[in-house]
């Protein structure tokens, strides 16, 4: 079992937490936990259905009553001692993300960073929750605006990040004056239970931080967007269960932030730092083993330049170390089960059908399990799948372009727009490609654009809303209009 190599073994909890409780067992049964990299049995937890959730969500209800109403200061304070709790037990974190999810531990350490920069970021949010008195069209008349939390919340949260998806998402809902229950995805539910677990040590009440368990992800889901007393619905995950959440939240009219899926393009031209280029595209791909929304899921490249980054590519892409994320100096884990390895899979063989060569990898691992070589495969054209989908795996296509308006084109046929990047070293050229992009974030001459400080979210069908930097956290407040009249004329 897992806790074992752990330093606090009370991090390690099997078992959901609603209104302050551990809960070890349901009428429901339970459900395994593997590691990915192992196979091995990880935990057997609690199966969650309708009537823990209706708990969860009434237990937050109550919580959401006396929470919002305590100073911003107080909140920010507790907020900043789960974040100090969150840095003490860094190792311990990223250990049991290791474990669950099977990024590097190396990887699962830079998450714990993210994830906790969130939450010191949206303590101090806190503060600086400010409404507006606005200029009146009466003289016996005052307009304010006030700001005030949504209510109660609800987050469904991917495996791909287990802690930093949820800290972005619940930290600035405590911070408004929410509460909040939680559903991680049931392949990764470890981390939400410590984060919880530590929550709890740096005194958020009972009820206000709720984490759900189980594999019966549509009921519980159905639950969160249906029930009246939820007013805000936040989710990371697919387009297509977006779509779903979305439309059983219509029925209450929730306020909803969806981050969903993308198809981002690296364009390259043919004036680019090479070296610069190389760096960010490895950063950007092979990151979580390509397991990432906003990874370069196609490599668009002039032509000028086509065969000399290819090849480089290639090289570094056989350099990287495949392994147990646990082990030293591993760079790319497991995927998280056979559906993707076979996903990946079968990308691959569409495009070698359709006229497209592996130079690097292709296959899967020796290493058996879940493992998947990291692969570059050139000559790829825009009708194949592999440019058109998501890969979501350690795949590198590249595509051929000749001439700007073409990249363009080309990076914008898809209808996601989460996230892109493009190297350059013209300015024009940036400024002019970076205005067209149809994405909601774009990365120039990096790889690396995720920040507490930024606002990260998408446009067309890649999801609604913004998660981190200042425009955070009114994703859980709702503008208050007054107006106050009867105040006689300004003496």
């Amino acid at each position: 079992m897992g806790q074992n190599i752990l330093q606090d073994q009370g991090l390690w909890r099997e078992a959901a937490l609603i209104n302050g409780h551990w809960v070890t067992e349901t009428p429901h049964g339970s459900y395994p936990l593997y590691n990915p990299a192992t196979g091995a049995l990880l935990a057997r937890l609690p199966r969650c259905q309708e009537v823990e959730t209706t708990h969860a969500i009434e237990s937050a209800d109550t919580a959401f009553r006396q929470w919002r109403h305590t100073t911003a200061k107080h909140r920010a304070e507790i907020i900043r001692r789960w974040y100090e709790l969150m840095v003490e037990h860094k190792e311990d974190l990223a250990k049991i993300i290791t474990l669950e999810e099977g990024k590097p531990l190396a990887e699962a350490r830079g998450e714990m960073d993210y994830a906790s920069s969130f939450v010191r970021w949206f303590g101090e949010e806190a503060m600086r929750v400010r409404g507006d008195v606005i200029p009146a069209p009466k003289s016996t008349q005052h307009i304010v605006a006030l700001k005030q939390p949504v209510g109660v919340c609800a987050a469904i949260t991917p495996w791909n990040f287990p802690a930093a998806m949820i800290t972005r998402k619940v930290a600035p809902a405590l911070a408004a004056g929410c509460s909040i229950v939680v559903k991680p995805a049931s392949q990764t539910p470890m981390t939400a239970f410590a984060l919880g677990e530590l929550a709890m040590r740096a005194g958020i009440p009972a009820g206000v931080f709720n984490v759900i368990s189980g594999n019966d992800t549509r009921i519980i889901g159905g639950l969160l967007t249906s029930h009246q007393l939820v007013r805000k619905v936040t989710f990371t995950g697919s387009t297509e269960v977006g779509r779903v959440l979305l439309r059983q939240s219509a029925e209450t009219v929730k306020k909803c932030s969806m981050e969903l899926g993308g198809n981002a393009p690296v364009i390259v031209f043919d004036d680019a730092d090479v070296d610069l280029a190389v760096e960010g595209i490895m950063a950007a791909k092979y990151r979580n083993t390509g397991q990432s929304c906003i990874a370069a899921n196609r490599v668009l490249v002039q032509d000028g330049i086509y065969d000399q980054l290819v090849q480089r590519l290639a090289e570094r892409t056989q350099e990287l170390k495949v392994g147990n994320g646990l082990d030293d100096g591993v760079q790319i884990g497991p995927m998280i089960d056979e559906a993707a390895v076979t996903k990946v899979e079968e990308h691959i063989a569409n495009a070698v059908a359709a006229g497209a060569k592996v130079l690097a990898g292709g296959k899967r691992h020796a290493l058996g399990s879940a493992f998947f070589e990291p692969t570059v495969v050139v000559d790829v054209t825009r009708d194949m799948t592999i440019a058109k989908d998501e890969t979501f795996g350690p795949v590198m296509p590249l595509l051929r372009f000749h001439t700007d308006a073409e990249a363009i084109e080309m990076a914008n046929d898809t209808e996601f727009g989460l996230a892109s990047y493009l190297y350059s070293q013209n300015a024009a050229r940036v400024w002019r490609t970076s205005e067209a992009l149809e994405y909601g974030m774009v990365g120039i001459n990096t790889g690396l654009i995720s920040t507490e400080v930024a606002p990260f979210g998408g446009v067309k069908q890649s999801g609604l809303g913004r998660e981190g930097s200042q425009y955070g956290i009114d994703e859980y407040l709702e503008v208050k209009y007054l107006c106050w009249d009867g105040l006689g004329a300004p003496a």
